[in-house]
C-alpha cells in the first residue's frame, strides 16, 4: 500500500503440505460457466473510488468502470458522528492517503462474474458490489478502523482481509459476506497468500510504517513484524516465521524484517519477497526455512536517500512471477522502473521507467508482468520475455492493486438504474 508519509510447521506432514502448490491470484470461474464469462483485468483507482475493468491480455484496453462507493454518503455521515472513527478517518486520509481518502485497495470478482468483492481502507470495510447494477450486495466492517490486502481461495469462495488495525485477518464467504473464521497476526497484517491447494493461509506483517523512527538502529520501535501460516478450514496458526533470525543468519542484520509483497515459486517451495527500506528481495527456502540468496536492484540516483521520504517504508513494493517460474517481476515503487529478472541468475533485464509503480501481476495469458503506475495513473504491461515495455493504458486517480478476475460475456459496466 505505499502511500507518502508527512508518510518445520508444526509437523512434518504439514511442512510437505505447504511446499507443494502454487497460491492462487485470482477467482476462478466454474467449469459450466466458463463459457458465459470474459476474463479481465480490475485496477483499483484507490483516490477514486474507482474500478476500472480493463482487457487481460492484448491491448489491455478498458471495457468499463465501477464506482465502488456507491454508498459514500453513507459512510461519511456515520463517520462524522463517531468522534473515534472520525479521527482514524483523517489519519488515513493524511498519513497513509497523501492528502487523500484511501477507497479501495483489494478487489476480486466472484465465481459466477456476477460482482466484485472490494476492501475499502478508509471506510474499514469489505463490500460486495453487483456488476449488472452497480450496488452493494453485502458489506462487512472489518474490526477495528481499517481494511487492507485481501486474498481470495482457489475456488474463489473465500475471501481473506486485512485489518490493520486489530492485527487481524477475516476470513468471508465471497457470496455472502458472512465471516467464516479469522486469526490473529502480527502487528499491521498486509499481504495474505492462498496456498493453490487452499490449504494454508499465509499472511505478512509489515509492523509500523507511519513514523519517522527509520534509521536502522530505530528498528526495534516498528513494532511485531512476522509470517504467520495458518490453516484455512480452523484458522489456527501452524507456523510462525521471523524473518529477522532468518536475515541475520544470512548476514543481513541491518534489513528490516517487514515482509512486503511476496511471491511463490510454482512448486510452492521458494517465497521470493521485499522488504521495508531495500531495493531488491530475497529468495526464502521453504523446506530448510532459510533464506537462500538476495538480489539487490539499482538504484535510482534522482531518489532521495532520505528514507522518511519513502512510501510507507516502501522502496520497492510489488513483485510477481511467470507463470513458468522463469522470470520475476519487480516494482520498483521509489525508484520509479519495473524490471524483470531472470530467476535462475538473478540477472535483471532493461529498467523500464514508470511513475511510482505499486504492484506487479501477471496477464491472463501469462506472457507479460502489468504494473501498476499509481504516480501517473495508468496501467503498463511488460513482455516477460524481452522485458521490454509493450503498452500502456491511462485508468483513474492512483492505481494500486490489480487483480484477475471475470465479468459476464457482453458486459461494459454497470446500468445507469
Amino acid at each position: 500500500m505505499p502511500v507518502r508519509r508527512s508518510r518445520h510447521l508444526c509437523s512434518v506432514a504439514a511442512a510437505l503440505a505447504l511446499t507443494v502448490a502454487a497460491p492462487a491470484t485470482a477467482a476462478t470461474a466454474s467449469e459450466d460457466s466458463s463459457a458465459a464469462l470474459r476474463e479481465v483485468m480490475f485496477v483499483g483507482n484507490n483516490w477514486d473510488g474507482t474500478a476500472d475493468v480493463i482487457e487481460s491480455t492484448g491491448d489491455f484496453a478498458r471495457i468499463g468502470r465501477i464506482d465502488v462507493i456507491p454508498d459514500k454518503a453513507q459512510r461519511l455521515a456515520e463517520i462524522n458522528t463517531d468522534p473515534i472513527r472520525w479521527i482514524y478517518f483523517q489519519a488515513i486520509r493524511n498519513s497513509v492517503g497523501e492528502g487523500h481518502d484511501q477507497f479501495v485497495d483489494d478487489m476480486y470478482s466472484t465465481p459466477d462474474g456476477g460482482s466484485v468483492v472490494v476492501s475499502r481502507p478508509s471506510f474499514a470495510d469489505v463490500v460486495s458490489i453487483d456488476l449488472a447494477t452497480g450496488r452493494l450486495n453485502w458489506r462487512f466492517p472489518v474490526s477495528g478502523y481499517r481494511s487492507d490486502h485481501m486474498a481470495v481461495s482457489p475456488d474463489g469462495t473465500r475471501v481473506a482481509v486485512s485489518a490493520s488495525t486489530s492485527n487481524t485477518v477475516h476470513v468471508l464467504d465471497i457470496e455472502s459476506g458472512k465471516q467464516l473464521g479469522s486469526f490473529r497476526t502480527g502487528d499491521k497484517p498486509h499481504e495474505n497468500i492462498f496456498t493453490a491447494d487452499g490449504r494454508y493461509i499465509w499472511n505478512m506483517s509489515i509492523g509500523e510504517v507511519n513514523t519517522a523512527l527509520d534509521a536502522p538502529w530505530l528498528d526495534w520501535t516498528k513494532g511485531d513484524r512476522r509470517i504467520t501460516v495458518v490453516d484455512a478450514t480452523t484458522y489456527e496458526q501452524v507456523k510462525v516465521i521471523d524473518m529477522r533470525q532468518r536475515l541475520d543468519a544470512f548476514g543481513l542484520g541491518d534489513r528490516s524484517d517487514a515482509v512486503r509483497p511476496a511471491v511463490f515459486s510454482p512448486d510452492e517451495s521458494k517465497l521470493y519477497f521485499q522488504v521495508s527500506f531495500f531495493n531488491g528481495f530475497f529468495e526464502y527456502d521453504i523446506a530448510t526455512d532459510r533464506i537462500t540468496r538476495t538480489k539487490t536492484l539499482p538504484k535510482n540516483p534522482a531518489t532521495s536517500e532520505d528514507r522518511t521520504t519513502w512510501v510507507n517504508d516502501s522502496r520497492h513494493h510489488g513483485i510477481s512471477m511467470s507463470p513458468d517460474g522463469a522470470k520475476l517481476c519487480v516494482a520498483g515503487t521509489m525508484d520509479d522502473y519495473a524490471t524483470v529478472v531472470n530467476r535462475t541468475t538473478l540477472q535483471e533485464g532493461p529498467l523500464v521507467t514508470a511513475a511510482k509503480p505499486y504492484w506487479a501481476t501477471v496477464s491472463g495469458d501469462g506472457r507479460h508482468c502489468v504494473v501498476s503506475e499509481s504516480g501517473a495513473d495508468r496501467v503498463t504491461a511488460i513482455d516477460f520475455a524481452t522485458g521490454e515495455k509493450t503498452v500502456s493504458v491511462a485508468v483513474g486517480d492512483h492505481p494500486q492493486r490489480v487483480r484477475l478476475g471475470h465479468v459476464a460475456a457482453g458486459w461494459t459496466g454497470p446500468s445507469a438504474g
